[in-house]
């Protein structure tokens, strides 16, 4: 940390270290001024985000590293959302990443900020074929068990579903998939179907324009999402070669540099994300005692 700091003050320091570590280095930049960026989760249980936003809560400086809702898809889903297409959001399923990282996109979707929540879950057990790992494919076409995880969370009405099985990130037989309910429509993926007229329901869809496929010689980058004829989310990094995944986190990092410079809205506060694992946690623990969790009013979701 000296030779860190001998060199001069960062704009901000990406905290990267395991989860035991990482409260600690957080702690001790911000004791320091320095806005931190760090992984999720910001801490490994709850007495930790108690802990850590005790330390370092009311500094306002620490910010987490949560791409999902940055990702292309995701961010289109939003402005649909925002622009009234579904009436009043009622749910969010989502199947697609894990714990923490599903709520903050059912969260953001459904608009519930710091509600409490009551969480059931359960897992189940099937057989499933995994021939991929981060690593890539393993040529292993054997069929092993696999856990799912279901998870239903109960905002006072407003409801999430999680669906999460084993390696789902990686295992191309597992999908990834989201359906948005709301009083005028819903949003399945890509599909919209909403009200127009007491009389008309009427279907659309986002649809990707991708350069670089076929005759197309702009170069392989995703341009925008569009509905209808409207562009609902346009790629930041035009004319870059990246994956959804490499656009969410670069758009995370450039949100981080904006609100550092006093030139926008925080990318991902501590708070939030505080409460995400808070309810990650919370759908592990109904799992393990087969009963439902209910959360609680904590500290950071005070004044937010």
């Amino acid at each position: 940390m000296d030779s860190l700091l001998a060199a001069g003050l960062p704009d901000f320091v990406i905290v990267s270290v395991p989860w035991e570590v990482a409260p600690v280095v957080t702690a001790e930049l911000v004791a320091e001024g320095i806005p931190v960026l760090t992984e999720t989760p910001p801490a490994p249980d709850v007495e930790g985000l108690r802990r850590l936003w005790s330390s370092v809560g009311d500094s306002g400086l620490v910010q987490v590293a949560e791409q999902n809702p940055f990702l292309p898809s995701r961010a289109a889903q939003l402005s649909v959302i925002q622009g009234g297409a579904l009436g009043q959001v009622s749910s969010v399923q989502l199947s697609s990443t894990h714990l923490y990282h599903a709520v903050a996109v059912i969260r953001l979707l459904l608009g519930v900020g710091m509600a409490p929540v009551r969480v059931e879950a359960r897992e189940f057990v099937a057989p499933l074929v995994d021939p991929m790992t981060r690593d890539g494919w393993t040529g292993d076409g054997s069929v092993r068990d696999a856990v799912t995880t279901l998870a239903t969370l109960d905002f006072g009405g407003l409801v999430g579903l999680y669906d999460f099985t084993d390696n789902q990130w990686h295992n191309p037989l597992r999908g990834s998939r989201i359906v948005i309910r709301g009083s005028h429509g819903e949003l399945v993926d890509d599909r919209l179907v909403r009200l127009v007229d007491p009389s008309t329901a009427v279907e659309s869809r986002l649809v990707r324009r991708q350069t670089g496929l076929g005759a197309n010689l702009e170069g392989f980058a995703l341009d925008h999402l569009s509905l209808d004829g409207e562009v609902v989310y346009r790629n930041p990094f035009p004319g870059v070669r990246l994956a959804d995944e490499d656009i969410a986190i670069g758009s995370l990092l450039a949100r981080m540099i904006e609100w550092c410079r006093g030139e926008g809205e925080p990318p991902y506060p501590l708070a939030a994300a505080s409460q995400d694992h808070l309810i990650a946690l919370a759908i592990s623990e109904s799992v393990a005692s087969g009963a439902a969790v209910k959360t609680t009013s904590e500290a950071w979701s005070e004044g937010v």
